[in-house]
């Protein structure tokens, strides 16, 4: 169900920027209000909180973004909170910023070391996966995983490519124990 939420709503954002031909502005605005929730844990207890009623909710959220940000994106905030949708608004936010990459052609990359990359490493991954993928641009975020022994494991969505050692010596065992050992 949060799933459809996000989707849902996150659409509707992402179709009133291009609309409105705005992109860049929403995802700043989103982005601004995203981090207004973010670093204000009090903010979010309020406006989860459910003895608090949806007009203060939206008054609240009158006081903190206009004037900061656009209408548009204050309406969407109101109609947020008056759907009581604002316990996904971290999935819709999310949903819309995934919406905005796609549009803008550019990836995002998920990738785990055994080691730290250097520099020119990361510079050669981040090449090799701009040739082999749609991608204009590519965010990549990096993360050490000792166990994995060597290799890398990249996922782009719900692609994953796994080359690790790990795996490697995993298939290897799977391999040799469905090998039936004859008499000679």
């Amino acid at each position: 169900m949060a799933k459809l939420v996000s989707k849902t709503y996150g659409d509707a954002l992402f179709e009133l920027a291009l609309e409105e031909e705005k992109i860049d502005v929403f995802q700043d605005e989103i982005l601004f209000a995203n981090d207004v929730f973010n670093e204000n844990k009090e903010l979010q207890t309020l406006m989860n909180h459910p003895k608090v009623n949806k007009e203060e909710k939206k008054e609240v959220i009158k006081n903190i973004f206009t004037g900061k940000v656009s209408d548009d994106t204050v309406g969407f905030l109101l109609i947020i909170v008056e759907k009581g949708r604002f316990g996904e608004i971290d999935a819709i936010f999310d949903y819309f910023f995934e919406k905005v990459r796609e549009y803008k052609n550019i990836g995002r990359a998920f990738i785990q070391t055994a080691v730290e990359l250097n520099d020119s490493q990361k510079e050669n991954v981040k090449n090799r996966l701009l040739e082999t993928t749609r991608y204009e641009k590519m965010e990549i975020e990096y993360s050490v995983e000792p166990a994995l022994i060597g290799g890398m494991i990249i996922r782009i969505g719900d692609r994953v490519v796994d080359s690790s050692i790990q795996t490697k010596l995993y298939e290897m065992k799977k391999d040799l124990s469905r090998i039936q050992l004859k008499n000679v």
